[in-house]
């Protein structure tokens, strides 16, 4: 199939599509920004044309708009953000730009990116992921763009690598609805080629793009921001309720990160965890909890990841190992291997009975396809028309249920299990370490970790019986904004409706763990945001918006600990989450209870509740050291940028006092001084020619790294 350059398929696009152009575009990383800035400009130039654009997590370069922060962090957002260019539609709606006949619309903000922006804010699509291609669809979609990977051991195969999430369902959407969109592909030379559905037939697009690689590299997460103390709490709090043998959600951010590294913690250095949860009174205070759900030893069996966002933690767990538990796509074949009566090293003869005692009965060609590639059947027998060929060239029914067939097919069956899948995920997005890692995986690792759409993975309907299956012992943990007393949760929206993100697959996971028999829901919400006279509470009595309805409670994790909420009374439920509230909030949230009639009269709060506090959560991680490092997943900061950083963190939190103190005292030296300064472009003549702002924080630093 030939290659178009950028111009030319801007040129066919306008042709084949004459009218106005309504263009949907993967959510994250799987954007083609050189084709789509091309097309805009195009469009911006014809009057009697109009673009909608459809998309979701727009990624944007960062600019900090604070002065003193904004001297470190600028010039490494240069560095890191040198050859990425964001899709010209974000800077002209942040600047209120827009072309008069170009509209966007997103169903997922890049979190608090949109928040006072009117156009944005009036434009946004509020949906479920798993709708999130329907909604495309009724919006009149007739072009998708996308990203795609290549890799010269797959000839006439391209992968849509990053974003197989929804652009497959929204093309079947339209086609069904016999208006087939224009369907073109970019290749792009840095994405990963990735297996699953995202492994498809080139011809599938109408074109395929190159796209430059000079200015448009991949859009990077960096890791510049240490893990906080709360979400190394709440971290080590979630870790502790994932199963072994079952299988994980997770998202991106420090939470996620922290939970990953506790789940290293407890694989790998048993003694170092275990001194951790009694640090923070973890097994003293929830045992049962964590019995009954999750555990503290290291995993035996793994885990399996079921994700609609595959982070960089995954590959992490999966690199140590922790990330192992292979999956199986034919139900039954899962359930003997769930109930180890299937031993995945080694087929034994009695497997066809063994199927059939579950129900299975005659083989189709595509069942007998999948049982092949997993191995069950050897690669020299065959499927035709309702029978199995053996080696022996004999043909036979293919009814498991047959005594005489199944005799047969124990000369058919292979050594071993074979192409399990340790990992499904519906998209992906982390730094440029992960691309690389990705990209350096070995054939049969990349394999191993299965990339399909979000109709798969953030709900059972497409294949119950398989999908209940494979996802055992599920623990799906999302973050929420804040919660109310009463267990509903707010994580997109603010109370006056500014949308901060976006539902995403949040409420689809939620729903799906009290589908699923073992499955929990776990919700992370830090108990308290803001500091000193600013800090507000995250538990609230009620809030004028909600994503997860009170009916749908389950686990919520603060810093100060776990409340579980499932099948328990309101009363209950109020109570478990004042017992892990920030305690200068908690007489208050009692008395509105009390005064609602929730909560009896004569209850108060616990004794060991009562001291909930940042200052005890802080202390608790400084105390375990090395164990909880700032940088668990690895830093994109240099050296000497790390100790601007950490002296910018450490006059911020001078005094006045301090600062005066600091500012009429003699300036001392310090090894780190002049490589700092210079970092921050506050040498003498600099500082001198910025003014007395910037003399006074070259100061101000002189003093903190002194001391």
């Amino acid at each position: 199939m030939s290659e178009w350059d950028i111009e030319s398929a801007v040129a066919e696009i306008l042709k084949r599509l004459p009218g106005d152009i309504v263009v949907a575009m993967p959510l994250g990383l799987g954007k083609p920004v050189a084709l789509i800035d091309a097309l805009y400009r195009q469009i911006a130039n014809l009057p009697d044309r109009k673009l909608t654009i459809l998309t979701a997590l727009s990624l944007g370069r960062p600019v900090e708009k604070s002065a003193e922060a904004g001297r470190l962090l600028n010039p490494v957002f240069d560095r890191l953000y040198g050859n990425y260019t964001e899709p010209q539609y974000i800077t002209d709606l942040a600047n209120a730009a827009l072309p008069s006949n170009i509209c966007v619309k997103e169903f997922y903000f890049k979190p608090g990116s949109q928040v006072g922006n009117p156009l944005a804010q009036r434009h946004y699509i509020s949906s479920n992921y798993t709708f999130a291609a329907r909604d495309v669809a009724a919006q009149g979609c007739n072009l998708v763009l996308q990203l795609v990977a290549r890799d010269d051991g797959y000839p006439g195969r391209v992968s849509t690598s990053c974003n197989p999430d929804t652009s497959s369902e929204l093309v079947d959407i339209l086609r069904s609805q016999r208006r087939p969109p224009l369907r073109v592909a970019v290749i792009h030379e840095d994405l990963p080629f990735m297996h699953g559905e995202a492994n498809v037939d080139e011809g599938e697009f109408d074109l395929l793009v190159k796209q430059p690689l000079s200015g448009h590299g991949l859009f990077g997460v960096p890791h510049l921001a240490p893990i906080p103390a709360a979400d190394y709490a709440i971290g080590l709090y979630a870790s502790a309720l994932v199963a072994d043998g079952g299988s994980l959600q997770l998202g991106i951010g420090a939470m996620g990160d922290a939970i990953v590294h506790c789940l290293l913690l407890r694989h790998r250095e048993s003694a170092k965890y275990q001194a951790l949860l009694d640090r923070f009174q973890a097994t003293q205070r929830y045992g049962d909890l964590i019995a009954n759900v999750g555990g503290t030893r290291a995993f035996e069996a793994g885990l399996y990841g079921v994700t609609e966002m595959f982070v960089e933690g995954f590959l992490a767990l999966f690199s140590a190992g922790v990330l192992r538990r292979q999956v199986y796509d034919f139900w039954a074949l899962q359930q003997l291997v769930n109930d180890g009566r299937c031993q995945p090293e080694a087929l034994s003869d009695s497997i066809f009975r063994d199927l059939a005692d579950l129900g299975v009965r005659e083989l189709r060609g595509k069942d007998f396809a999948i049982l092949q590639h997993h191995g069950v059947f050897r690669d020299d027998c065959q499927y035709r028309e309702g029978h199995i060929i053996g080696a022996d060239g004999e043909a036979f029914s293919a009814n498991v249920a047959n005594p005489e067939s199944q005799k047969r097919m124990q000369a058919c069956v292979g050594e071993s299990l074979r192409n399990g899948t340790v990992l499904h995920g519906g998209f992906f997005l982390g730094s440029d370490r992960f691309y690389e890692a990705l990209r350096g995986l070995d054939n049969k690792a990349r394999r191993q970790i299965a990339m399909c759409g979000v109709d798969k993975i953030n709900q059972l309907d497409a294949n119950p019986r398989l999908f209940r299956q494979q996802r055992r012992r599920a623990r799906f943990i999302n973050t929420g904004l804040n919660v109310s007393l009463t267990g509903a949760v707010s994580s997109d929206t603010l109370e006056n409706g500014q949308v901060i993100s976006g539902v995403g697959g949040q409420y689809n996971f939620v729903a799906m763990a009290h589908q699923l028999p073992e499955g929990r829901s776990i919700l992370m919400i830090r108990a308290v945001r803001g500091e000193g006279k600013h800090a507000r509470s995250n538990v609230l009595w009620q809030y004028g918006s909600c994503t997860i309805p009170r009916h749908l409670r389950d686990i919520v994790i603060t810093e100060y600990g776990i409340a579980g909420l499932r099948s328990k009374t309101d009363e209950e439920v109020i109570q478990a989450l004042i017992c892990v509230a920030d305690s200068r909030f908690q007489p208050q949230l009692v008395a509105e209870a009390k005064a609602a009639g929730k909560l009896a009269s004569d209850w108060q709060v616990p004794v060991a509740s009562r001291n909930n506090l940042p200052e005890s959560v802080s202390q608790k991680v400084r105390e375990a050291g090395d164990v909880l490092p700032p940088y668990p997943l690895g830093c994109d900061f240099t050296e000497v940028e790390l100790a601007a950083a950490r002296a910018l963190k450490a006059v911020a939190g001078l005094s006045r006092w301090e600062k005066v103190r600091a500012l009429i005292a003699p300036q001392r030296g310090s090894p780190e001084l002049e490589p700092v300064l210079a970092c921050l472009g506050l040498t003498s003549d600099a500082a001198d020619q910025s003014g007395i702002k910037a003399r006074a924080l070259r100061k101000l630093l002189a003093f903190e790294l002194a001391r």
